[in-house]
This record gives structure tokens, C-alpha cells and sequence, in this order.
């Protein structure tokens, strides 16, 4: 399909397909082994025909129903192997991938938006576009003034789907499930549907946008592509070229791997200190490694790229998150109990053991107690599995653990990067990146000796 499917009943019939289909291969999977195959072999084949048909229809959909894909891939670390395996290629061919729109509806867009004489505005566009994404595409192209351009246009009728797709996808969220072991699919389908009316304002993205270019100018480690134009559906940013994370996770070196996870960790970090914003599609569609850093050109950088979706956090990152960090890693369990009640994390109404609490957070940030740590696939998979498990004493104290609105955002965001450094498989100095720029995470006594230090 190489348009938008716009109507209602179009969508929705797509979407209610998939659970029947789920059904089909499951009574096909049956057949099979009554008449003599391992369930193995029959468990792998239906997991990838799950994988083909679910991804597939996402892709066509585009839409929220492809950000709904875009935002699980970013947990494919946490899957069992024998369940991530099938669904890995789908998976990343969704993080920067779809159906392009044709190109006179392209021309359409661009003509209402830019004016009859919008060619004049170029000395190049490229019909072909280069990346294509949940509710718009982007064509490569040279400015009037010669700089090179991506022109990011958005779908017609991309908000009406958006909100369609996932209205659809939340009514049969308990069926898909069993696709993400350990995860609650309703939650993320109601966040990523408080986000759509901000994502699909282009005057909202140019301002995150230039912002961190402005901060980021001549950084050595981050480069934000400067907004060159915004109009309503479009907006026009310098074009950066780079190698798509997305590439680096399948066939990078090590030393790409790590320098990849450290940067990115960093902007995590440091972009709400420095700008008040949070980067929140944190998927690695979003980033390229540019060579060039800070050292010499064989160095890298991270190149960031959509900032439709992003936290307002004009203090940067909550104090109260760095407090807690520091005192859990110092073992300070009444102090962490009582900073949670105080934050909302633990109801008035729920009494839990201050030291049960802390064995709870303390595998989980583990990547914070060492000078640096390698992210897995094993180790994320061990911690939601040890989460997720209904027997493990873990399970039954996170079900009574609450997630205050003001930090669901941030929660998705921190486990979303931290999925991509275990697809990464990246070695970070994590700690280094929390010092520097994590609010609380550093004692107050500390820090006057530290300024002087560095003075």
C-alpha cells in the first residue's frame, strides 16, 4: 500500500484482523503438531509468522498504529531469546521504515503549504523519499541558499489515524500481550495517545528542535540540525548524513557500540540540563553516528534527529530522582522509603518494607553502582523477567508500587534508552554521565569540593 489508508473503516478492519489472525496461526500451530512436529520448530515458524503479519500491517498503517511498533521494538532487549529472535528484523525495519506516500500527494502538501512557486524555494528535491515514519516522510533536498535540506512532510490526515489506530489497538491490548512478555501494552498505548495532538504540531517540533541546535552548536560530542523553515504539515532542518543506529546495532564494531551508548547516554542526561527539554523517541530511527569528534576524524558523533515528542522540564531532570538514586546505591533504605511516599511512587494507602523496596531497586541500577557497565540483552532480560515473574517477590512488590503522571514520560524514556544500549550491547561509564548531570545524584556536601576541583 503506498498511501495513507484514511478511512475509519479501512483502519479498524485492518487492525481487528490482527487478533483473528493471532487466532488462525495458533489453530494452524495445533494442526501441525498433532500430525507429528516438534513444538519447537512449530513455536519458531508461528512466532515469525506473528512477527511478519503484526509488523506488516503496523508498517502499512503508518500512523499510530506504526508508532505503536516503533515504541515496542525499543523492548526487544527484554524479550526471551527464543521469542526476540523471529520478531527482531521486523522489528527494525519499522524504527526507520514505511510505505512512502506518493509523490503527487507529496506535491499536493508542499503547494498548499509553501505556495504555488514552492519548486522556486529549491535547487533540488528529490521525489524519493528518504525516510519514512509514523505520521510523516522525509525528502532530501537543497535550499535556496544552497544548504542541504530534509524535508519532513507530514501524511494528510495523519491526526485522524493516529487517534483512530490507537483508540483500535487499546481495545484489544490484552490480546497483544503475549507478544511483549512482562509488559503492560495498555499503559503505553494511552501515553503514546496524550502525545499525538504535540507530535503533529510542526511549530511545536521546531522550537524543541531549535532549541537544542542552538545549545548544541559546536558541541563535540551531539549535533542537532538546525530548523531552516516551518509551515503547518511542514518543516524543512539541515540534512546531517550518518550511520542509522539502527545499522551500528546490527553490524557495528565494539568501539562504535560503546562510543554510540556513551553519547547517547550523555544526551539523555544533559539535554533537560541544558535545555529544559527531554528528547522522548528515543527509538534508534532517531540517531546516526557522524565520524568527526572531538578527538579526530576516525572519533564520533551522535547525530539527533524528531523531536515531536518531548518533556517540558524546565528544571531539568526532578531532583528527587537523583536523591533517590544516591541513597539507594547507599543503602539508605528508610530515606528512599520516605522519598517515595513524599513523590507518589508509594500510595498513602500501601505500607511496604523500607528494605524489601530497596532489594527491589537495587538490581535495577546496578549499570549506576560501577565506574562503568556493559548493557546486555541478558541483563535486561534477566531484570524483566525477575520483574515480571508472579512467583518472585519482586513481581508482587511492583504491583504496589504507583508511577506518579509527572514521571511516566521520563520512566518510558530512561527504560526506552536503556533498551537500545542493550541492543547496542554497549559499555558505558553511566555513572560519569549521572555526576555530571543528574540533579541530586551528587551529595550538596560533595559538590563545593568538586567546583573547586574542577576550578
Amino acid at each position: 500500500m503506498s498511501d495513507l489508508p484514511r478511512k475509519a473503516v479501512t483502519r479498524t478492519a485492518k487492525l481487528a484482523a490482527l487478533p483473528l489472525g493471532f487466532a488462525g496461526r495458533a489453530t494452524w500451530g495445533l494442526g501441525k503438531r498433532i500430525v507429528g512436529e516438534s513444538a519447537e520448530i512449530v513455536g519458531r515458524e508461528l512466532q515469525q509468522r506473528t512477527a511478519e503479519q503484526l509488523f506488516k500491517v503496523l508498517g502499512e498503517l503508518k500512523g499510530g498504529a506504526m508508532k505503536f511498533g516503533q515504541a515496542l521494538s525499543v523492548f526487544e532487549s527484554a524479550l526471551p531469546e527464543e521469542v526476540a529472535g523471529p520478531y527482531r528484523a521486523a522489528l527494525t525495519k519499522l524504527q526507520d521504515a514505511a510505505p512512502p506516500m506518493p509523490t503527487r500527494t507529496v506535491h499536493a502538501v508542499l503547494k498548499e503549504r509553501l505556495g504555488e512557486d514552492w519548486q522556486e524555494l529549491f535547487l533540488e528535491f528529490e521525489d524519493k523519499p528518504a525516510a519514512a515514519a509514523s505520521i510523516g516522510q522525509v525528502h532530501r533536498g537543497v535550499w535556496h541558499d544552497g544548504r542541504e535540506v530534509a524535508v519532513k512532510v507530514q501524511y494528510p490526515g495523519a491526526g485522524e489515524a493516529l487517534l483512530s489506530d490507537l483508540n483500535q489497538l487499546s481495545r484489544f491490548a490484552r490480546l497483544l500481550g503475549p507478544l511483549i512478555p512482562g509488559m503492560d501494552i495498555k499503559p503505553l498505548i494511552a501515553e503514546l495517545r496524550d502525545r499525538v495532538s504535540e507530535e503533529l504540531d510542526y511549530a511545536l517540533e521546531a522550537q524543541a528542535q531549535q532549541a537544542h541546535a542552538e545549545e548544541f552548536a559546536g558541541d563535540p560530542d551531539v549535533l542537532v540540525p538546525a530548523v531552516v523553515h516551518q509551515c503547518e504539515q511542514v518543516l524543512v532542518t539541515e540534512w546531517i548524513d550518518g550511520i542509522p543506529l539502527s545499522e551500528i546495532i546490527a553490524d557495528g564494531t565494539q568501539e562504535q557500540r560503546d562510543r554510540a551508548g556513551q553519547l547517547l547516554a550523555r544526551f539523555l542526561f544533559s539535554g533537560p540540563a541544558r535545555t529544559g527539554l527531554l528528547h522522548a523517541d528515543p527509538h534508534p530511527g532517531n540517531f546516526r553516528l557522524l565520524p568527526g569528534g572531538p578527538d579526530d576524524a576516525e572519533d564520533w558523533r551522535l547525530g539527533v534527529l524528531d523531536f515531536g515528542t518531548v518533556d517540558r522540564l524546565p528544571g531539568g531532570l526532578p531532583t528527587p530522582i537523583g536523591e533517590s538514586l544516591r541513597m539507594t546505591l547507599d543503602g539508605e533504605a528508610e530515606a528512599v522509603y520516605e522519598l517515595l511516599c513524599a513523590e507518589g511512587f508509594v500510595k498513602d494507602s500501601i505500607d511496604l518494607d523500607p528494605d524489601a523496596v530497596l532489594d527491589y531497586l537495587l538490581p535495577i541500577i546496578e549499570p549506576a553502582q560501577l565506574a562503568e557497565f556493559t548493557f546486555t540483552r541478558n541483563w535486561m532480560r534477566s531484570q524483566a523477567a525477575r520483574i515480571a515473574d508472579p512467583r518472585s517477590p519482586a513481581y508482587q512488590l511492583g504491583k504496589q508500587l504507583n508511577l506518579p503522571p509527572a514521571y511516566l514520560l521520563i520512566h518510558r524514556v530512561t527504560l526506552s534508552t536503556i533498551g537500545v544500549l542493550c541492543q547496542l550491547g554497549a559499555t558505558v561509564r553511566l555513572r560519569e554521565e549521572l555526576e555530571e548531570w543528574l540533579p541530586g545524584f551528587v551529595a550538596e556536601d560533595d559538590e563545593p569540593e568538586e567546583s573547586a576541583a574542577e576550578a
